[in-house]
């Protein structure tokens, strides 16, 4: 099995404990998912993020297809990154660190993404259309963040432009 890496960057107007509470949220999981997904959170969000936490919900990657996705979050270091990893759901091996650092202007927020995709040959077969559908996912999410917080701009004053690059990488 091929363990594949998404990485993005992108750029938020916003101080980093501004940002900081809005992205440990999970409740804000389905302002940040592609409605066709139809994300619903159900369990694990009634308190803020720690190290231990499950966050269970369900997505619909395909259609027809809804699935429940549990991931664990690992590791937090307050302020600067969390890790989640999935228990269950769609992927064999799911590993996303989240990482936010202050820039001048606002927060610099970045993703790291490792994965494995299940059902050997034939999710092999389906790594183009994961790929893709990773990409579309952050896209929707970049829009998504400058509607609600704003465009950064650089050098301006905690103002707003998210600046996303993207970027897939096979490991092997």
């Amino acid at each position: 099995m091929k363990l594949y890496q998404f990485s993005s960057q992108q750029k938020l107007p916003i101080s980093i404990d501004e940002a900081w509470k809005f992205l440990t949220d999970a409740n804000n999981l389905k302002l940040l998912t592609p409605p066709e997904l139809e994300m619903k959170v159900q369990y694990g969000t009634e308190r803020g993020m720690y190290p231990g936490q499950l966050i269970e919900y369900s997505v619909k990657p395909l259609p027809y297809y809804r699935t429940n996705w549990v991931t664990h979050i690992t590791q937090v270091k307050e302020r600067e990154f969390f890790v989640d990893e999935q228990m269950y759901g769609p992927y064999a091996t799911w590993h996303h660190k989240h990482f936010i650092s202050e820039i001048p202007g606002g927060t610099l927020m970045e993703d790291l993404i490792h994965y494995r995709l299940p059902l050997g040959f034939l999710g092999k077969l389906g790594a183009p259309f994961v790929k893709k559908q990773l990409a579309e996912i952050f896209r929707f999410r970049e829009s998504a963040l400058i509607k609600h917080f704003g465009e950064y701009v650089e050098n301006a004053p905690i103002q707003k432009d998210l600046q996303a690059t993207q970027k897939h990488e096979i490991l092997n």
